[in-house]
């Protein structure tokens, strides 16, 4: 802790010479200034490529082993964190303990600022001993600033269990270092109001966990071809959209798709290997299973014997 008393050297706590006269813009002026340095996190994302295509490799290994996967941080990381694991089990239909968020100071802290939380270390720590995390699962630190205590004790306790680590941060390695299997580093520069790294350091961090989660979901079969075809069925407008998947990757019309979405269950990956193979419901999920619910290998697999 003692070396981060002093975090002016930090990347995201300098001041940006493009915003020195921030508050003497026009709302045009504003927004046209929004737009050039949200420029940055494109670059930024573009210069992690490697380490977040690592990390996506390793989630998606570690999550078919029967992991599972975390996000831990605290303010505007953490809130970051917790949003994207709850848009998994909508989007990938995962049980809501495959992708967990974890923020300093619990829900609460989702809709009232905590700051002082963010400070203890051993806080970090207990939930990671809390939330029996060992050897199969991975834990996704996030912090802007590189320097957050809460996340740095959660990591080394999620280490000392064996399990796969992942920092992300929006600040150079020479000014922080963090032991972790993958360091992902996404270098957006100075906020324009300096400090608030809820601005460039939160839309790059909100980048890179589209990235990664979605990798991962892709690589464990979650997609065919660009379509979701693991979507939960939970509502009207996800019902129109399974609807609109299986017509997109067959050739029946809407209300056959409808047919076949009940008849599987509404699952339409399920629904899908029905169509293409004839098969019942209860052969498709034998076979899905085998082939660890990849629909595309089971499809490959049904057309050999075929």
């Amino acid at each position: 802790m003692e070396q981060w008393e002093s975090r002016g050297h930090l990347l995201t706590e300098q001041i940006n010479p493009n915003s020195l006269n921030l508050d003497q813009l026009n709302p045009l002026e504003l927004v046209d200034l929004f737009n050039r340095e949200d420029a940055q996190t494109l670059k930024a994302i573009a210069m992690a490529r490697q380490e977040l295509a690592l990390g996506i490799s390793l989630t998606s290994q570690a999550l078919a082993k029967g992991g599972r996967l975390f996000y831990i941080g605290a303010g505007t990381s953490g809130r970051l964190g917790v949003l994207d694991a709850a848009e998994c089990p909508p989007t990938f239909c995962t049980p809501p303990e495959l992708v967990q968020g974890i923020i300093a100071g619990g829900a609460a802290a989702l809709v009232r600022s905590s700051e002082d939380l963010e400070d203890k270390a051993e806080d970090g720590a207990a939930i990671i001993a809390q939330r029996e995390i060992h050897e199969l699962d991975v834990v996704v630190g996030i912090t802007a600033g590189g320097t957050t205590p809460y996340v740095h004790g959660a990591l080394r306790a999620a280490k000392q269990r064996g399990a796969t680590t992942i920092a992300i941060s929006c600040v150079p390695a020479e000014q922080v270092e963090i032991a972790v299997d993958v360091d992902i580093r996404l270098l957006t520069g100075p906020e324009l109001l300096a400090g608030s790294t809820r601005l460039k350091a939160g839309t790059v961090t909100k980048m890179a966990l589209n990235i990664l989660s979605t990798g991962t979901m892709v690589m464990l079969g979650k997609v065919y071809g660009n379509q979701m075809v693991d979507v939960a069925v939970t509502n009207h407008k996800l019902h129109d959209r399974a609807l609109r998947i299986i017509c997109n990757l067959t050739d029946v019309s809407r209300q056959e798709a409808a047919i076949l979405l009940e008849k599987s269950g509404r699952r339409v990956k399920l629904a899908l290997l029905m169509q293409k193979t004839g098969l019942s419901a209860a052969a498709g999920q034998e076979l899905l299973q085998k082939h660890r619910g990849q629909l595309r290998a089971a499809l490959q697999a049904y057309n050999q014997i075929d």
